[in-house]
């Protein structure tokens, strides 16, 4: 049996990027049962790539209720419905056999991850604040992508100048902007610049200096997508919710690795219950991305720990 609920989390505060605000993370739980025992995961449908609550809530319950993994991969398209269904069936199958999904996947025991926090796009006087708030964190990450962006960068630095600095335009620029903020972002030491461009509009960064790797967010999904990629990006950033699950996720990482790309985990904003099988993706990556729950004011039973040596791998009775 498959049952698909949604659910709300507040957010600390209003969360904004490029493209809008959001003051509450809306999800999915899949919930799989098979004899007696159940396995969870959750999803973030984005509207970014036409999903809906009600879009992936139909794609998901129109699946059998005895799909296989397996089945599963070519049943659904990569995206969040998918996302949950393969992460909920991988959770089934630990709470079945006793033994952990890094287990199962034939993966060495995961460990904690420093993880970026990320700063919600504001205006310069707030964002300085946030990052004073937050400058005790290793890395932050800027929520950036309009026009004017320079007094934000500038604000962030001197709010935490010892912080690591990544920066996400959310496809919010354009060329000229880019190559304007360039000198600025090597001045500030930012590690690494997100999506700069609009997916499917990207094509000039074949041409542009890239003396700070550019990572692939929007313009990136599953293995398919990566031969597009090469000469315009250096890293990739992959998501559960845009891989379709841990399954496809695992098998995107080793070909972007053997491909030469540079690898961060990131997510969308969900609880702890999203993050949990993100952990065992982001192991050795270059970068993680996975604060969703410290975003929230409430989250899951059994959160993930974090601490000063980053964010921890999920109990059992969280999931995996």
């Amino acid at each position: 049996m498959i049952t698909v609920t949604e659910d709300r989390f507040r957010l600390a505060q209003a969360f904004t990027i490029s493209r809008g605000s959001k003051t509450e993370a809306r999800v999915l739980t899949v919930r799989i049962t098979r004899d007696g025992v159940t396995g969870q995961a959750e999803c973030v449908p984005y509207a970014r790539y036409d999903e809906t609550i009600d879009s992936v809530r139909a794609q998901i319950e129109r699946l059998p209720p005895d799909i296989t993994r397996q089945a599963l991969q070519p049943a659904l398209p990569p995206g969040a419905a998918r996302n949950a269904v393969d992460c909920a069936l991988w959770d089934l199958a630990a709470k079945l056999t006793g033994r952990r999904v890094w287990s199962l996947a034939g993966l060495p025991a995961p460990g904690p991850v420093v993880t970026a926090f990320t700063l919600s796009l504001a205006a310069p006087d707030a964002m300085q604040a946030a990052a004073a708030a937050n400058a005790h964190r290793p890395i932050l990450k800027l929520k950036l992508g309009t026009p004017d962006d320079l007094p934000r960068l500038v604000a962030v630095r001197t709010g935490a100048p010892g912080a690591k600095i990544l920066v996400d335009a959310n496809e919010g620029w354009t060329p000229e902007i880019y190559l304007a903020l360039l000198p600025s972002l090597r001045l500030a030491g930012v590690a690494l610049v997100e999506q700069p461009f609009p997916a499917g509009k990207d094509s000039a960064l074949a041409e542009l200096p890239r003396p700070i790797p550019v990572c692939a967010d929007e313009s990136c999904f599953d293995r398919a997508s990566l031969a597009g990629l090469q000469g315009k990006y250096d890293a990739v950033n992959l998501k559960l919710d845009k891989t379709g699950g841990l399954t496809e996720a695992l098998l995107t990482r080793d070909l972007a690795l053997r491909m030469g790309f540079k690898v961060m985990v990131g997510c969308m904003v969900g609880s702890s219950l999203a993050m949990a099988p993100g952990l065992l993706l982001a192991q050795g990556a270059d970068w993680t991305d996975l604060d969703g729950p410290l975003l929230l004011a409430e989250d899951r039973t059994h959160p993930l720990r974090y601490d000063a040596e980053g964010v921890h791998p999920p109990e059992a009775k969280l999931w995996g």
